[in-house]
Formats: structure tokens, sequence, C-alpha cells
């Protein structure tokens, strides 16, 4: 059962969203309290966050902002606000969806079905760089290329994507494939990162993995200067 928190100060408007959403099926939770509401909205997990602007101690614009610094979830503006800037300014937030008030019942539950959809497509992949790697079947497409890792492969590059620019670690990548140091084949290590560099190679000129003797390996976008 999917979850959604609404962040709504108005009581009327919180328990008719709610019941709303109850009929549907949905689990849902309600924050009350507006100070360090990311915090409380983080730690309840939700899967979709229906949120006001216009609130206490802090605006929907300032937790949507807090939101997007270490969450992708799905967030759905719904407020009074019927204007343009604000839209906009939501949208280059983070919020994925902006509705005024009053909303039709079947147009918010719509919107609200579409946005769980595309969360949950959202985690069939890891796209960062101009990369997607699709984590089920380890699928790698890039500049109009696609190509096909090996599992192993395939959870070292996912770490890599991750981890930005941060060097990822003998150890990260022993625990992820192997369940730790302790089971690490040092030579199928060596081939897995070589072969990877080479598929990547094969596809683009544009990606390396580089080597950082003693701290680890990361991911980096060669930026072409071609004249």
């Amino acid at each position: 059962m999917e979850k959604i928190v609404i962040v709504e100060d108005e009581q009327w408007m919180r328990q008719e969203l709610q019941c709303i959403l109850e009929k549907e099926g949905y689990q849902v939770a309600v924050v009350t309290d507006f100070e360090d509401t990311s915090v409380q909205i983080t730690a309840i997990s939700p899967d979709l966050v229906l949120l006001d602007l216009n609130l206490p101690m802090e605006s929907g614009f300032e937790i949507c902002k807090s939101l997007r610094k270490h969450t992708t979830l799905p967030i759905l503006v719904l407020t009074s606000r019927d204007n343009l800037r604000d839209e906009l300014h939501a949208l280059g937030l983070g919020a994925d969806e902006y509705l005024t008030k009053p909303c039709h019942k079947e147009r918010l539950l719509a919107r609200i079905t579409n946005l769980l959809r595309r969360n949950q497509d959202r985690k069939l992949f890891v796209e960062e760089m101009g990369m997607k790697l699709d984590i089920q079947t380890y699928t790698l497409y890039v500049e109009g290329s696609s190509s096909v890792l090996s599992e192993n492969q395939g959870k070292m590059l996912a770490l890599l994507l991750k981890s930005g620019q941060e060097p990822v670690t003998k150890e990260n990548f022993a625990a992820e494939i192997w369940g730790g140091m302790e089971y690490i084949d040092e030579n199928a290590f060596s081939v897995n990162m070589t072969r990877l560099k080479k598929v990547l190679g094969n596809i683009t000129d544009n990606y390396k993995i580089v080597t950082l003797r003693g701290r680890g390996y990361y991911l980096t976008r060669i930026e072409e200067q071609r004249k």
C-alpha cells in the first residue's frame, strides 16, 4: 500500500484530502507541526508528498527545496496560489506537479497515480551524467547506444553512477558484489573492472573510469573539444 503524506495547515482541507485518499486505498500520514517539516516527512518515508505552499513557520517553497536536497520522492503542490510565477518557482525548486485549489477530485487522483507510476519506473533505473542504467537487466543507455552488462559489471557501474565524483573503494564494490571483503575475488574484481572500462570505451569516448591509487574509482565525463 502506497503512503502519502499531507502537508496542509487548514484542518478541514487536511481531513477532506485524507478521506479522499483513504477511500482510494492509500495509507495516509499528516503533518500538523510545521517546524522542521522536511525532517518529519523524511522520517515518515512516504511514496508521495501532497504539499501546500501557505504554511506557518516555513513555506511550502522552503520545504520543497529542503526535500530536494536529499530525496527524489514525488512532490505534488496543491495550493490556492493561482499564478504562473509561483508555479514556475515551485517547479524550479523540484516540485513534480502543481495544482490549484479548488481541485476536482478526479484530477487530483489522476495526477497522484501518474506521479506514483513514474516514481516506480524511476526506481528501476539509475540516471546520472547523461547515462541511464536499467538495474533489472543491467542495460546501459548512453548517447543513443545501449549495451547489456554482466550482473557484476552492472552493479559496479551503478555504484559509480550513484557516487558522483566521490571515489568508490574496493571495499564498497566488494560489499555490493560479494557481500564483504572476506569474500572478494581479487582476480574477478580486476577482470570485471577492465571489462567495464572496455565496454564504456566501445560505446562512447566521452566517459572514463578513473583510478585513484589507494582511494578507489570514479566515473567522469570528458568534455569534447571539437572545432
